[in-house]
């Protein structure tokens, strides 16, 4: 027999250490954590993901990861920092929000084809699901990562 929907487990990657954790989607809102590092694997605030750990990161995951593609010198990517990190809070569990600066992982950039910044794309199992290019308000943030982190 199988696994009804809300006992189904999927792979979360670790934000802290990257090792790969098997998580039951029915206990998403009691916060599991790594078993290797013990991190919070769905933190309320946004991750840096290096180029490195990038493909690893996004294509492990069987939980949407949505990514902040941006750079320090971005005027917009630094106006809409604050409003991704309160979305990183209010997206609730089950989802992961990260941020690669293209300045440091270009080659992660080039092969996403990021044009311009900020850009989000949101990933699941290594696929891209959707992207939005520009910086969104809050409100925004969270209505665009709740209707396309949610796409199987």
């Amino acid at each position: 027999m199988s696994a009804s929907p809300s006992q189904e487990s999927r792979i979360a990657v670790c934000p802290q250490c990257g090792a790969a954790n098997r998580v039951d989607s029915s206990r998403l809102a009691e916060g599991p954590t790594c078993g290797q590092c013990h991190a919070v694997l769905f933190p309320a605030h946004p991750f840096a993901l290096t180029q490195e750990r990038f493909e690893r990161h996004v294509a492990s995951s069987d939980y949407p990861v949505v990514v902040d593609f941006w750079a320090e010198w971005c005027g917009p990517c630094r106006m809409m920092a604050p409003a991704y990190e309160e979305a990183a809070g209010r997206v609730g569990p089950g989802v992961q929000l990260a941020k690669v600066d293209t300045d440091a992982a270009p080659e992660v950039a080039a092969h996403h084809a990021i044009r311009s910044i900020p850009t989000l794309i949101a990933f699941r199992k290594g696929r891209e699901l959707a992207r939005q290019s520009g910086a969104l308000p809050t409100s925004q943030l969270v209505q665009w990562i709740g209707t396309h982190a949610a796409q199987e």
